[in-house]
C-alpha cells in the first residue's frame, strides 16, 4: 500500500514549496527537470505554502495541435499564474507547472524552523534566480536563421510531454482517479464528450459556434475598457454579428469554450498587449484590442480531443463582445443564467480553434 508522503499529490493537498537549494539540486543547466523549465517568476514562492488546486496529468497541445499531451508528476497550486516578469512583460498569465520534486507534503509531522535567512541559503537563491534567468532564452531556427527567442514552460510544454490519442482511456480513468472530478461531473463530462467526438468524426459538429454574414466583421464603437472595468458578455447573435463568415473578427476566434460566458459579468483582468508566442519563443506585440476576463478561463471540457486538459488558459476577447456595465445602476452578478439559444449552442460542438495567438 502506498503511504501518505509516497502517493502522488492530489486536490487538496497542502504543500510547501522547496528552498532554492533544494530545487536547484532537481534541475539541470538548462534550469529544467524532465524538460520542464523552474522560471524566474517562480522562485518567490520557495518556502511558502499553497494547496494543490489540480493534478495536470495531460494538457492540450498548442504548438503543434497534436491533441493532448501526456505530463507526469505535475501539479496546479491553486491560481499561481505567470506574472511575465521574467520575460519581457508577457500578459498570457499562464498557469505555472510545478513538478512533484519541486515541492514538499505538509503534514501533521511536518516541523517547521528551518533556517531561510542564512547566509547559505541568500546563496542558493541568487543562484537559482541566474540559472533560471539564463533559462528564459534560447537558440532556435526560425524560417532558415538562428534566432534568439524566449523560453518558458508553455514554450517547453510539448518537449516535456508525450503523446496521447484520444482513443487512450487511460487517460481518462486518471482523471477520476487523480481526483480532479468527482464520480457524478466525471461521467456526466466523459458522456457529453464521448457523444460529441462521434458527432464530430461523422461530420456533424462545424469548427467554430459562432460566424457571420460576410467576408468582413462588422465594426464596433472603441469602448476604451481598462482593468478593473465591469462587462457583460454579449449573447451568441449579438457576437455572431461582428464576426465574418470563417467566424473570425479581425483575425481572431470567438470559441466554444467561451460561449458558456455569454450574458455574464465580469471584470477585466487585463488589456494583452505582449504574449510570448508557445510555436515560436517570439514575442507578439498586439495592436488591436484584447482583453482578459477576470475568472473567465478555457475549462477544457467543451473540446474535442483535448477532453480534461486542466491549463485554464485565458481567452482572448475583443471589445465588440463586451458591453460596459454602468455599476452605480445596476447589481452585479456573475451567475447570470444561459438563455436557451446558448444552451444549445454550447451542446453543440465545434473544433477547438481559440489560439492565444491568432487575432494579433
Amino acid at each position: 500500500m502506498t503511504s501518505l508522503n509516497n502517493r502522488p499529490l492530489r486536490p487538496g493537498d497542502v504543500v510547501e514549496v522547496r528552498s532554492a537549494a533544494e530545487i536547484l539540486a532537481t534541475l539541470d543547466s538548462s534550469s529544467a527537470i524532465e524538460r520542464m523549465p523552474f522560471m524566474p517568476e517562480m522562485a518567490r514562492y520557495a518556502g511558502r505554502r499553497y494547496t494543490v488546486s489540480r493534478r495536470v496529468d495531460k494538457i492540450c497541445d498548442t504548438i503543434s495541435a497534436t491533441g493532448s499531451r501526456r505530463l507526469n508528476a505535475t501539479v496546479f497550486l491553486e491560481d499561481l499564474r505567470c506574472d511575465g516578469a521574467g520575460h519581457d512583460g508577457c500578459q498570457a498569465g499562464c498557469m505555472l507547472y510545478w513538478k512533484e520534486a519541486w515541492l514538499r507534503r505538509v503534514d501533521d509531522h511536518f516541523i517547521e524552523g528551518r533556517s531561510g535567512a542564512s547566509a547559505e541559503s541568500a546563496g542558493a537563491a541568487a543562484k537559482l534566480d541566474r540559472l533560471a534567468q539564463a533559462g528564459t532564452r534560447t537558440m532556435r531556427e526560425l524560417e532558415g536563421k538562428q534566432c534568439e527567442v524566449w523560453r518558458c514552460q508553455a514554450t517547453e510544454a510539448f518537449k516535456a510531454s508525450s503523446p496521447l490519442k484520444t482513443s487512450d482511456l487511460s487517460q481518462y480513468y486518471r482523471e477520476l482517479r487523480n481526483g480532479n472530478f468527482g464520480m457524478l461531473r466525471f461521467f456526466g463530462l466523459l458522456t457529453r464528450g464521448f457523444v460529441m467526438e462521434i458527432a464530430r468524426r461523422i461530420g456533424l459538429l462545424r469548427a467554430l459556434p459562432l460566424r457571420g454574414q460576410g467576408n468582413r466583421a462588422k465594426p464596433a464603437k472603441p469602448l476604451d475598457l481598462q482593468p478593473g472595468d465591469l462587462v457583460q458578455v454579449r449573447f451568441p447573435a449579438e457576437i455572431a454579428a461582428t464576426l465574418d463568415e470563417r467566424g473570425l473578427n479581425l483575425g481572431l476566434s470567438f470559441d466554444r469554450e467561451m460561449l458558456p460566458y455569454c450574458g455574464r459579468k465580469f471584470r477585466i483582468r487585463d488589456r494583452v498587449r505582449r504574449i510570448v508566442d508557445d510555436k515560436t519563443g517570439r514575442m507578439l506585440k498586439i495592436p488591436k484590442d484584447s482583453l482578459i476576463l477576470e475568472g473567465a478561463i478555457c475549462s477544457g471540457e467543451r473540446t474535442p480531443g483535448n477532453w480534461f486538459c486542466p491549463r485554464q488558459i485565458y481567452p482572448f476577447w475583443r471589445e465588440a463582445w463586451l458591453r460596459r456595465v454602468e455599476e452605480a445602476a445596476t447589481h452585479v452578478r456573475t451567475d447570470t443564467k444561459l438563455s436557451p439559444e446558448t444552451t444549445e449552442l454550447a451542446r453543440s460542438a465545434p473544433e477547438h480553434s481559440m489560439s492565444r495567438v491568432r487575432g494579433t
